[in-house]
């Protein structure tokens, strides 16, 4: 397995093979976010196709209720379903982790939905400890063309680099 950062062409392989709800692609949405500066892009290769990816987003989280000045590991994903519990998304956060490491700075932060308790393992595993509960809002527009609003209940966690 391979960790890169996104580049413009992986773009159309992650719509294919990691598809976004609706009509908007949130790959070609971070990759903007990258090329503007404000996060980086990580992917995970697999024979030679994407089968992951996280966002590393230097500005941090865009919830208000969430006072910790840190970037946030965010977006992390796995597919298919049946390649996650192998170790993908323990090396894309690793993979972040380092990049916060090669800036010079002391903490990262990561969401986790409080749905997801084997995320919520996984990132305590890793040494990631609960900070503060928050909602996290995000819109993307359904197949008919309608723009839909979720928010899901998460709990932001915060890791020290040494």
């Amino acid at each position: 397995m391979e960790i890169t950062v996104c580049r413009a062409a992986d773009v159309v392989l992650l719509d294919e093979y990691m598809p976004s709800p609706g009509l908007t692609s949130f790959h070609a949405r971070r990759f903007a976010r990258q090329e503007a500066g404000d996060c980086t892009y990580l992917l995970a290769w697999l024979e030679g196709r994407p089968v992951g990816h996280t966002e590393l987003r230097w500005i941090g989280c865009e919830a208000p209720e969430v006072a910790v000045d840190c970037p946030e590991i965010g977006g992390l994903g796995v597919w298919p379903e049946h390649l996650r519990s192998r170790g993908i998304g323990t090396r894309l956060i690793r993979a972040a982790e380092e990049l916060a490491r090669e800036r010079a700075l002391p903490v990262v932060g990561i969401g986790v939905g409080r749905d997801n308790p084997r995320a919520a393992a996984l990132y305590a595993r890793l040494g990631y400890r609960p900070v503060t509960d928050y909602l996290d809002r995000y819109t993307y527009v359904d197949a008919d063309g309608a723009e839909r609003e979720c928010v899901d209940a998460c709990t932001f966690l915060v890791k020290e680099l040494h």
